[in-house]
């Protein structure tokens, strides 16, 4: 591979993981604060699956030249970071969390299912294997959002307004990058546009038997920023506590 396919590839790997990252760290909040048991747990679960699935990615950016894992986790400040702004917002209340769980989970299999058949083979390797874990995610955010959308009016309508405020955060998750056309060039990633159009065929028949309506187009503003290292004042100290203990001493051995 040229300098320029490696760039790209850092590129995407670096912005994938940190979603996973951030979001996972979000997820791990729910716990002991779930709901119901069967939530805390499978929240508490779902994070944990996520923050491997970004150290995996990591360490494919180690083999690519990048810093040791643990060290592009915990010693980079939060305007390092490639995360779109919609996995770093606070957890609020439970609708919330629910509702990015399902958009989010949704985007990500698909992202991985496309890396499946990419030709940098130790990507298409790693999402061969994450894609099979995403189901149960995808599985999961599925029932509770068809459940809570349908099941009363205030359930439905809590459900609605999480939706409404997620969607154009949601949207950033989709921002292009400077290597977007090298990408789909060299048959790594078909592209973000793609993503999206199957994301938005995969979510919608899911919302409509929830009883739940996408906000209508004209309305749509992607909030963007975020893979170019701009986000909002939630990161920071999100960052900064989960990366506490390892900075109190990075040569620690657990």
């Amino acid at each position: 591979m040229n300098e320029n396919t490696i760039a790209a590839i850092k590129e995407l790997l670096y912005k994938m993981a940190d979603d996973l990252l951030i979001i996972g760290h979000r997820n791990s909040e729910w716990t002991g604060l779930g709901p119901i048991l069967e939530e805390d747990i499978s929240f508490s679960s779902m994070a944990q699956d996520k923050i491997g699935q970004a150290q995996t990615l990591y360490n494919l950016l180690h083999e690519l030249g990048e810093q040791e894992p643990d060290t592009i986790a915990f010693m980079r400040n939060a305007n390092l970071f490639h995360n779109a702004q919609f996995v770093e917002l606070p957890n609020n209340d439970y609708d919330f969390s629910l509702m990015r769980h399902f958009l989010y989970d949704h985007a990500d299999q698909l992202r991985f299912e496309m890396l499946a058949h990419c030709r940098y083979e130790p990507l298409a390797k790693v999402a061969r294997k994450v894609k099979g874990e995403l189901k149960y995610h995808v599985f999961h955010g599925n029932i509770w959002v068809v459940k809570l959308g349908s099941a009363n009016e205030m359930s439905h309508n809590k459900m609605q307004a999480a939706l409404n405020l997620a969607w154009n955060y949601a949207l950033g998750m989709f921002e292009e990058g400077p290597f977007e056309e090298l990408l789909k060039s060299e048959a790594i990633f078909e592209g973000e546009k793609s993503l999206q159009e199957k994301w938005l065929a995969n979510i919608t028949p899911i919302l409509l038997k929830a009883g739940l309506s996408i906000p209508e187009p004209k309305t749509w503003k992607p909030v963007l920023g975020g893979r170019k290292c701009e986000h909002t004042a939630h990161l920071a100290p999100l960052v900064e506590e989960m990366s506490e203990v390892f900075r109190y001493d990075p040569t620690a051995n657990w």
